[in-house]
């Protein structure tokens, strides 16, 4: 998989522009996209300025139940097996799950946690995560748009996958406090992204590096994967 954006926006982007966008997925003063003659919100380089808000998303899935492949992709697949394996501890007593759209990960990860959130901001999606994990009692699920809204509860797993690099830099450090208030002793933090090029606000390494130095005062990096496609960094919080 080589790019991250789904293939119905790909293609809408590059024979009808933005506008065209706009129109064919209902999105309105969506972040990342313009509507407005003489308002930009592109920086020079062809990224977003600002988060994606969440009408961006619900045009997402308002044209597919899973535009970004998450439960066929081999790239998922294997990014999947990857993060699962690369979590330190076997077992988890309470982990977040940032960002679990249709409850694909989610479900693989219920078995390693005694308890599991999942958060994201379209309610359509968050029942089908609830359909899928039907048979994992320890699931719950919760509308939320983070950083500016955040569950409440400590954990001592906290998964960030595909995500961060939706946030602006400043957003981005709102998510690292947001974190940094949420974690139990000695709690991992899993942060992966796609290093490919995106039309979002940052890349897939901006997202990773700003997020570990913005945690520098609480948290480590435990160990550090990358592939051609994808990064992968384990945080231990070194104080709660």
């Amino acid at each position: 998989m080589r790019d991250r954006m789904p293939m119905s926006r790909r293609l809408i982007l590059q024979s009808g522009g933005v506008a065209a966008a706009c129109i064919t997925f209902g999105i309105e003063g969506a972040a990342g996209l313009e509507t407005n003659a003489g308002k930009p919100t592109d920086a020079p380089t062809g990224r977003r300025t600002k988060s994606l808000d969440t009408e961006y998303f619900k045009g997402m899935y308002a044209t597919e139940a899973d535009p970004w492949r998450f439960a066929t992709s081999p790239y998922e697949r294997d990014k999947y097996t990857a993060t699962l394996a690369a979590l330190p501890r076997p077992h988890y007593t309470s982990a977040l799950e940032v960002g679990c759209s249709i409850g694909v990960f989610t479900h693989q990860l219920c078995p390693r946690c005694d308890a599991l959130l999942g958060l994201d901001v379209v309610p359509s999606v968050l029942d089908a995560a609830r359909e899928r994990c039907a048979d994992c009692p320890n699931a719950q699920f919760q509308l939320a748009a983070v950083p500016g809204t955040w569950p409440e509860g400590q954990f001592d797993l906290i998964l960030i996958s595909e995500v961060a690099y939706y946030l602006d830099r400043a957003d981005l450090a709102r998510l690292v406090a947001r974190v940094r208030g949420a974690i139990l002793p000695e709690a991992d933090i899993v942060l992966v992204h796609w290093l490919g090029v995106t039309h979002y606000p940052l890349s897939g390494d901006d997202a990773a590096e700003g997020f570990i130095e913005g945690a520098r005062d609480f948290a480590r990096v435990f160990k550090q994967s990358r592939t051609a496609e994808y990064r992968l960094d384990v945080l231990r919080a070194t104080k709660a």
